[in-house]
């Protein structure tokens, strides 16, 4: 690695909600840089979930980030001319990283309705343990047990 590590930039929490996983969130929705079209998909999405949950829509977004967030994943690694699946631990920072991506993917993979109903009806499925990013975190997770074996490997 070359030179010094990209030093981390903090973010300002979200308006409404004054959470910080609430402004990733939003960030990651973003494209081309229209943050206020993003902010309005995020906090669309959260109304239909408070109107479906009858709960918090905090309350049901924190459920399934954590229900979608992966305790494991593999890496490759060059041992001896083999390549090997090394299961390792997933940093907190990392794991809120894939569960946003794995979210927003499953979203955007859903056609014919507004992002926001598609992005409510995801993060709802995810709170309930179902759905596509629920499904792709227990397919990580699958295969980091499958390679358990390579575990030594890992420094």
């Amino acid at each position: 690695m070359r030179g010094k590590q990209a030093p981390s930039r903090s973010i300002l929490p979200d308006p409404k909600y004054t959470s910080l996983s609430v402004a990733k969130l939003i960030n990651y929705v973003m494209e081309r840089g229209k943050k206020s079209t993003a902010q309005r998909i995020v906090y669309d999405a959260f109304d239909i979930l408070e109107a479906k949950a009858k709960k918090p829509a905090l309350e049901v977004f924190e459920e399934a980030v954590k229900n979608v967030s992966p305790l494991l994943e593999v890496k490759s690694r060059r041992v001896g001319g083999a390549n090997y699946q090394i299961p390792l631990q997933v940093r907190a920072e990392r794991r809120q990283q894939l569960a946003f991506r794995w979210l927003i993917a499953a979203t955007r993979a859903k056609k014919g309705r507004p992002m926001a109903e598609k992005l409510a009806g995801e993060i709802l499925a995810a709170a309930e343990n179902q759905g596509d990013a629920v499904k792709k975190r227990q397919d990580v997770q699958r295969m980091a047990e499958a390679n358990r074996a390579f575990a030594h490997f890992a420094r």
